[in-house]
């Protein structure tokens, strides 16, 4: 099978879909691999790095679209993407389709086969390729925030973990799966005062196991998220609902009452964000204020340590990369049901039942289709 790697073109994104070690394992299965000229160049990995494994450099996307049958990316296609896939084609990248109509809409007019890191599963259920993003993300925002909390950047001027004499700063996090188990720990480890609010009861087990006393645990009620928002200074966004828009948690009147210099970071931003002031921001202008609160809300934050990122998402997305390749895309989907799951758009139908109720888009089931 020819796979092409397309140069990221979102606004400061530097990741790149395949990493020369990803390369060689594909031309090892006897597959042909093109990069667009520079992809991998921004985190260290110039062209000479993916000749070396055997890859062609190309100088434009537009012939990678042209002629490869799957396609590796890490963000979401842009507009100018979109134009150029066809139904010959099969995309494998993040899509986050359920706040995004226009994408949504282009994929399907496109007739390309179109499957999601995100809605990926595992046998456990979970999400083994969004998860190492959102670690890296998770991590990040406490880092974004403790930026924000500081006056020059808006902020009410404090440092998380205080210093003898002083108070320690309260960060609170909603949600406590990937983003939010890693946003505690980066903020215990700075020595912040913690709550993270969840719904599940075993997933508050779980944290209090890992962290005991050094956080508090708390069962989302609306009362409890309105109590513990009031009173913190940097607020953490880290729901997430698979496939599905993000809840709005924090309302706009919450906002008008929080801490003047007040941080929230709405990492669920991909997903439409998780507070009723979110809107999406990027690295070269990542804030702005609402109430004098200051919002973080850049959706593509593990971009700003793009090699890391790119190291991590290649080590997660690589076998399943191999098994499209190798297998086709409708046999490999036949064969893992997790696969399967990663079917958002399949030649001009929505696969994902929660894109399809996000937008009022018929819905049809990916293995109905396949079937057929």
């Amino acid at each position: 099978m020819l796979v092409g790697v397309p140069k990221e073109i979102k606004n400061h994104e530097y990741r790149v879909g395949l990493l020369p070690a990803g390369v060689r394992e594909l031309i090892h299965h006897g597959h042909q691999v093109v990069v667009e000229t520079h992809a991998g160049a921004a985190i260290g990995f110039d062209n000479e790095a993916y000749e070396a494994v055997g890859a062609t450099i190309v100088e434009t996307a537009a012939e990678i679209f042209q002629r490869a049958e799957l396609v590796i990316k890490v963000k979401e296609p842009q507009a100018v993407e979109r134009a150029q896939l066809h139904d010959s084609l099969t995309l494998f990248t993040y899509l986050h389709l359920a706040p995004d109509l226009p994408q949504t809409e282009e994929l399907m007019s496109s007739g390309a086969i179109c499957l999601a890191y995100e809605t990926v599963t595992d046998a456990r259920g979970r999400l083994p390729l969004l998860a190492p993003m959102s670690e890296v993300a998770g991590r990040m925002s406490v880092q974004a925030g403790a930026m924000c909390l500081e006056k020059s950047h808006g902020g009410r001027g404090m440092l998380l973990g205080g210093v003898p004499g002083t108070h320690q700063g309260k960060v609170v996090i909603l949600g406590g799966g990937v983003v939010g188990h890693n946003a505690a720990q980066m903020a215990v480890g700075m020595g912040a005062n913690v709550t993270i609010i969840d719904k599940s009861v075993d997933v508050l087990r779980d944290l209090d196991a890992r962290f005991g006393n050094r956080i508090q645990a708390l069962y989302s009620t609306r009362d409890a998220i309105l109590e513990e928002v009031l009173a913190a200074d940097l607020v953490i966004g880290a729901v997430l609902v698979p496939g599905a828009s993000a809840p709005k948690l924090v309302t706009r009147e919450m906002v008008t009452e929080m801490k003047r210099g007040a941080v929230l970071v709405d990492v669920a931003i991909d997903q439409g964000g998780c507070f009723e002031t979110s809107k999406p921001t990027t690295h070269d202008n990542p804030t702005y204020v609402v109430d004098d609160v200051v919002h973080y809300c850049v959706a593509n934050m593990p971009g700003a340590v793009a090699r890391t990122s790119a190291a991590a998402l290649n080590n997660a997305t690589l076998p399943f990369v191999i098994e499209l390749a190798d297998r086709g895309a409708e046999a490999a989907m036949k064969a893992n049901v997790h696969l399967l799951h990663g079917l958002n758009v399949y030649h001009g139908k929505i696969t994902n039942e929660q894109v399809g109720e996000a937008h009022g888009l018929e819905y049809v089931p990916a293995e109905k289709l396949l079937a057929a």
